[in-house]
């Protein structure tokens, strides 16, 4: 019962990092800056995702424009595009896994595969949210290294968006889904101890009985020895006569 709980925690937790995941990717929230007029009555926000860059102004006017050219992106941007999407499948893929493997479905219920499925699925849990911290870590470091670069100029400098501080969230649910899956996978695995024994041996007794009837010896047929045949009737000793006593 404990092991189905955990089991069912350690996939609440991928299922959220994986939902967390999935948004952090599609929001242009990864960079953005505000500028302020001189007036200090119109303020504009200026929003960079991995799909998409958005304007904002305080009189409520909210534009987007995707990127039309995938070769005329950087290549940081282009990387953690491919690297959330292979997070996002990878989650997926761990998320069937983990459900039928887990003992509250009834999938190969008692069977010895589900234990592997459910560690399988942790697996994949992990690597998805590795994927994902991976890419946040590599755009927080870029932003914080072009903030404090002196030769780009201030209006072009951007700070950590939402949508990153999103996606370390979902990566440490993620681990921590995975990690709570392998776990109650290695208890269940230790708890089993399947009985190796072959086919048409009948052997439902303990060892004790086994060893009531002990086998038979080999039969091993005595060596003839010579003149241990009795004598025939009709033969000439048989008489009292020996023939070497007329030779």
């Amino acid at each position: 019962m404990a092991s189905m709980a955990l089991q069912l925690l350690g996939f609440f937790l991928g299922l959220l990092g994986f939902a967390g995941t999935i948004v952090a990717t599609l929001l242009p929230h990864w960079r953005s800056r505000a500028h302020v007029d001189a007036n200090i009555i119109t303020a504009t926000g200026y929003m960079k995702g991995l799909w998409m860059e958005c304007v904002w102004r305080s009189t409520g006017i909210y534009q987007c424009e995707l990127y039309r050219s995938l070769l005329a992106l950087p290549p940081d941007l282009q990387a953690a595009r491919a690297l959330m999407v292979i997070s996002c499948l990878t989650s997926v893929l761990a998320s069937l896994v983990s459900v039928i493997g887990m003992k509250c479905t009834r999938f190969a219920r008692g069977s010895l595969i589900k234990s592997p499925l459910v560690l399988s699925g942790g697996i994949c849990f992990l690597c998805a949210g590795l994927l994902c911290l991976v890419t946040v870590s590599w755009t927080t470091n870029e932003v914080i290294k072009n903030f404090y670069n002196p030769l780009i100029h201030s209006g072009m400098k951007y700070e950590i968006g939402l949508a990153v501080y999103l996606g370390y969230a979902s990566a440490c649910l993620s681990l921590a889904g995975g990690m709570v899956l392998c776990w109650s996978s290695s208890g269940d695995r230790s708890r089993q101890s399947p009985p190796h024994m072959q086919r048409g041996q009948s052997s439902h007794l303990p060892p004790v009985f086994n060893n009531l009837h002990p086998p038979a010896p080999p039969y091993r047929p005595p060596k003839a020895l010579k003149g241990n045949h009795a004598p025939s009737l009709c033969s000439a000793s048989s008489s009292g006569y020996r023939l070497n006593n007329y030779v």
